[in-house]
């Protein structure tokens, strides 16, 4: 009789290791998606200072920023594209790779043009993310798929807000090249981890890589963002601006016509035509906007000097620091985030952390006149875009084809993104709206900052709404959900069902 406990101790050891080591691979994947997200915010404390840096004007040294986010735009559907079509691992670890290569340029450079080379391999890098984040669902256990998606997919948030406080103590400590030391080092780590513990699976399909729609994808997003991101800059009544984002939006609707017209295409868009996806992909550029709000608004708050009545008066440092909890609170909301999904499904859970998102501006509305009171704000928004973040690529993933799951997810990853950049220009075009004299130069007064709290409660709130249009878990959007469903799980469609 007392072997039996004994037995049954000795079975379950080996059942215990299984299931570290099949957790090791996602802890990995998790990582890395953190480490290329950090690039978001990697540079923001200094950006500033590169135009005596490089020597540089402004202008160009505004590009240092904005490189990264059209390359890491154009990076994460081609990249899930790739991934598809060769496998996972192998583009995983191709995008650690040019992670190290882009680091390293960065940090040995002195002037802009190296610096805006390096900065674009950064962004390219950005397509880690998609991609592990769809090898994590077939990595998973069932019991922990939700979770472990979960956890990778808010890491594009996580990554964003340590970002700031970690890239403000760097700089703060060390020669500002010491950034890209670091990143380059996170990069050796991870393309080492990648190689070591994640299992290389025969998830290739047979297709060929749609050249023509890579290109005209790459230019009709380059046009738009580059509009909308350097529209404060240009200025919105400039011909430039409405020439990028006019000319853009044309060629996306050449690109639209050819790829619904290509046997291959790159991005199948009658997969995003399907409710569950488009709503999900409006959702992230909404959630995308709320996310990028805080990080725009709330820094500047606190940094304000004191002299304007409202401003906090303080350091680039200090400022991150504050900032910090919000990228814990997060982390630790990912567990909550996995058990809504589990219970209520991916579609609430969205439209749960959109309200959560949208009640943390209404604190910023009425609560700015501490550090203490801007730190809850940040927590709460995060704790937001933590949980519909969470939601998004679980969405996603139940409505798309298995061969269509990584460039499907990083279609969704740039729609949050053109939801950041949006968010960026539509941030400063309200502070430079409504401005003070302090000294020699004009700053922002308190109620563009109230203004600003209110535009992103009220897109966070849109989200919430928008998300509801998507069909109930495990209801039939039609036939394309049903054909989805069982192109996924391998079943046949059948006869009876058309």
């Amino acid at each position: 009789m007392s072997s039996s406990p004994q037995g049954a101790t000795a079975a379950a050891s080996p059942r215990a290791a299984t299931g570290r080591l099949s957790m090791l691979p996602i802890v990995v994947l998790a990582f890395g998606s953190l480490c290329a997200a950090l690039m978001q915010t990697l540079v923001v404390p200094i950006q500033s200072e590169f135009p005596e840096l490089l020597g540089t004007s402004a202008s160009t040294a505004s590009w240092v920023i904005t490189a990264t986010l059209l390359a890491a735009g154009v990076a994460m559907p081609v990249i899930g594209r790739l991934a598809d079509i060769y496998g996972k691992k192998p583009v995983l670890v191709g995008s650690a790779l040019g992670l190290i290569v882009g680091s390293i340029v960065c940090a040995l450079a002195d002037s802009a043009t190296p610096m805006i080379i390096g900065r674009v391999l950064q962004g390219f890098a950005m397509g880690y993310v998609p991609v592990a984040i769809s090898a994590v669902r077939e990595l998973a256990p069932a019991d922990k798929r939700n979770g472990a998606v979960a956890m990778v997919s808010a890491t594009l948030g996580v990554g964003g807000a340590l970002g700031l406080p970690l890239s403000a103590w760097i700089a703060d400590t060390f020669d500002w090249h010491m950034l890209f030391w670091v990143s380059a080092g996170l990069a050796v780590v991870v393309s080492i981890l990648t190689i070591v513990t994640v299992p290389h699976r025969h998830d290739a399909h047979p297709a060929r890589l749609d050249i023509v729609g890579a290109i005209g994808l790459a230019i009709g997003l380059v046009g738009v963002l580059v509009g909308v991101s350097k529209g404060n800059d240009w200025g919105w009544d400039s011909a430039t601006t409405w020439g990028m984002i006019g000319g853009g939006i044309a060629v996306l609707a050449l690109w639209s016509a050819y790829e619904l017209r290509h046997h291959d295409p790159l991005v199948d868009l009658r997969t995003f035509a399907r409710r569950p996806v488009l709503v999900a992909n409006l959702a992230a550029v909404l959630i995308g906007f709320g996310m990028m709000a805080q990080s725009i608004v709330v820094p500047q708050l606190l940094e304000m000097p004191e002299a304007t009545g409202y401003g906090l008066g303080q350091t680039i440092l200090q400022a991150g620091l504050w900032m910090a909890p919000g990228g814990i609170a997060m982390m630790l909301f990912t567990p909550l985030s996995a058990r809504l999904l589990n219970t209520i499904g991916a579609r609430l859970t969205m439209a749960i952390g959109a309200a959560v998102l949208s009640g943390g501006y209404i604190i910023g509305i009425f609560l700015t006149d501490a550090p203490w009171q801007l730190m809850l704000l940040a927590c709460v928004v995060s704790a937001g875009v933590g949980i519909g973040y969470a939601a998004m690529p679980t969405l996603i993933l139940s409505n798309v084809p298995a061969e269509e799951a990584s460039s499907s997810v990083g279609v969704n990853t740039l729609m949050r993104s053109i939801g950041t950049t949006t968010a960026g220009a539509v941030m400063a075009l309200v502070l430079t709206s409504s401005t003070m004299d302090l000294g020699d130069h004009p700053v922002p007064t308190a109620s563009a900052f109230t203004w600003c709290f209110v535009i992103g409660a009220a897109a966070a709130a849109l989200g919430a709404v928008v998300v509801l249009f998507a069909p109930k878990d495990g209801a039939s959007d039609g036939d394309d959900a049903r054909v989805a469903s069982a192109s996924m799980s391998g079943t046949p469609v059948s006869a009876s069902a058309s």
